[in-house]
C-alpha cells in the first residue's frame, strides 16, 4: 500500500483527470459509451449543479506509483436522511483497475470523509442519488447501456464485495424486442378498464416545458414517494434536468395523464442517443466545428432505439388502468409507427405489480444493476 496515494480533486486539472480516467477502464470493452465531457463537466459543477444547494459531495483520485489507476465519489443528501431517518451518505463514479487494494483505498477515503460528516453507513453505486445514474450492473454486459443508465467491467462486483459491501437491493431493466406483442396485450389488458378508467391521455406540452416539468415532479413525488431508496426531486433539480433533456425530447415520447385538471400519472421515453455518442468519443467538437453536435441533433429522430425512462401513477389510481394506457400509447405512437425497440427501466426487484405486468406485455428481463451498503460506524 505505500505506493498508494489517494487525493481529493480541487483543481480543474484534476477534475479533467478524473472524467478522462474511464477512457482507460473501458478501452477494450465493446459496449461502452464514451460520455460526453461537456455534460460530465456540468454534472461535477459545483456551482451549477442543484444537489449542492442542498447536499455535498467530494471527488477522489487515486495514484499507484504515480499513475491515476481509479476514481470514487462521496455524497451526503440531507434530504434522503430526514426523509428516511436514516443515517447513510453514498459512493459513486467509482472507475478502478482490477487490484483490490487500490478499491479498498477509495472505499476507505469516501468512508472516511462520510464519517467526518457523521454517516454511520455508505451505499451505492449512486450519483448523487437515486433520481440520477446509479446501481451496478450485475448481468447483461454484451449490451450497450442505454441513455442515463451505468455500465461497468464485471471484475467490480467483485472488488466491491470483497471491501465488505453486501447486496441492499436489484434494479432490473427489461428489453422490448417486439412492440406490436406489445401493444397487442396491452389492448386486451385495456379492455378490462374501458370505459371505467377517469383518466384522458395527452402529449407532453414541449412549448411550455416549464410548467410541464412541474407537473411531472408533482406526480413524481407523490408516486415514488413509497419506493425504496426514494427522494424527492426538488424544484431547482427538475429544473436542472428539464434543462439537460430538452433538446433529446420529442412530443410523441412523454405523455401524461390527468383527471381533471389533476395530473395523476406521466410516462417519458428518450431517443437512446448512445447510438450516437458511441462514435463521438466524448466531444460535440472536431477542429472547433461543431460536427459531433449536428450529428446528435440531425439523427435525434432516425434513432431506431429508445429507452423509456419513468413510468408513474400516483397510489390512488395504480388499478384504474391508467398506467396501461400510458405504456400502450407509448408503443403505438413512439416505438411501432417510428419501428423503435427499446429498454424500459429500471425498476425495483420487489416491485412485482410492474414487473407482472411488463413480463404479461412480453417484456425480456435483459440486465440487473445493484445496490450496495456497508456499515461505517
Amino acid at each position: 500500500m505505500s505506493n498508494i496515494e489517494i487525493s481529493e480533486v480541487i483543481s480543474r486539472r484534476e477534475r479533467k483527470a478524473f472524467i478522462k480516467f474511464p477512457w482507460r477502464i473501458y478501452v477494450n470493452d465493446p459496449a461502452w459509451v464514451p460520455p460526453l465531457i461537456i455534460e460530465r463537466k456540468a454534472f461535477l459543477d459545483r456551482k451549477r449543479h442543484p444537489f449542492y444547494r442542498h447536499g455535498d459531495a467530494a471527488l477522489f483520485l487515486v495514484r499507484k506509483n504515480g499513475e491515476i489507476v481509479g476514481r470514487i465519489m462521496a455524497s451526503d443528501d440531507p434530504n434522503y436522511n430526514s426523509l428516511h431517518q436514516s443515517n447513510v451518505g453514498c459512493f459513486g463514479l467509482f472507475e478502478c483497475i482490477n487490484n483490490h487494494d487500490v478499491a479498498a483505498a477509495l472505499f476507505e477515503r469516501a468512508e472516511s470523509w462520510l464519517r467526518e460528516r457523521g454517516r454511520t453507513e455508505i451505499m451505492g453505486p449512486i450519483d448523487y442519488s437515486t433520481n440520477y445514474v446509479c446501481g451496478l450492473l450485475i448481468d447483461g454486459f454484451q449490451f450497450p447501456p442505454t441513455i442515463l443508465t451505468a455500465h461497468n467491467p464485471p471484475y467490480y462486483r467483485d472488488l466491491i464485495e470483497s471491501c465488505g459491501f453486501t447486496k441492499a437491493k436489484d434494479w432490473y431493466a427489461w428489453w422490448f424486442a417486439d412492440p406490436a406483442k406489445a401493444v397487442a396485450q396491452l389492448r386486451r389488458l385495456g379492455a378490462r378498464f374501458n370505459g371505467r378508467c377517469p383518466a384522458t391521455v395527452r402529449s407532453a406540452n414541449l412549448k411550455n416545458l416549464r410548467d410541464e416539468s412541474r407537473r411531472l415532479r408533482q406526480i413524481y413525488n407523490q408516486a415514488w414517494e413509497k419506493n425504496w431508496g426514494f427522494v424527492p426531486f426538488t424544484e431547482a433539480e427538475i429544473e436542472f434536468m428539464t434543462s439537460e433533456l430538452k433538446p433529446l425530447l420529442v412530443p410523441e415520447f412523454a405523455w401524461i395523464a390527468e383527471i381533471g385538471n389533476e395530473p395523476v400519472g406521466f410516462t417519458i421515453c428518450l431517443p437512446d442517443i448512445n447510438v450516437v455518442l458511441r462514435d463521438l468519443n466524448g466531444r460535440l467538437t472536431r477542429f472547433g466545428l461543431p460536427i459531433g453536435l449536428i450529428k446528435l441533433l440531425r439523427y435525434k429522430r432516425r434513432i431506431q432505439k429508445g429507452r423509456l425512462i419513468a413510468l408513474g401513477v400516483v397510489e390512488k389510481y395504480r388499478r384504474a388502468g391508467i398506467a396501461e394506457m400510458l405504456v400502450l400509447r407509448v408503443m403505438e405512437e413512439t416505438m411501432v409507427k417510428r419501428g423503435i425497440t427499446g429498454e424500459l427501466s429500471m425498476t425495483l426487484e420487489d416491485n412485482f405489480m410492474i414487473n407482472r405486468f411488463l413480463e404479461a406485455i412480453g417484456a425480456h428481463r435483459y440486465k440487473t444493476y445493484r445496490i450496495y451498503n456497508k456499515s461505517i460506524a
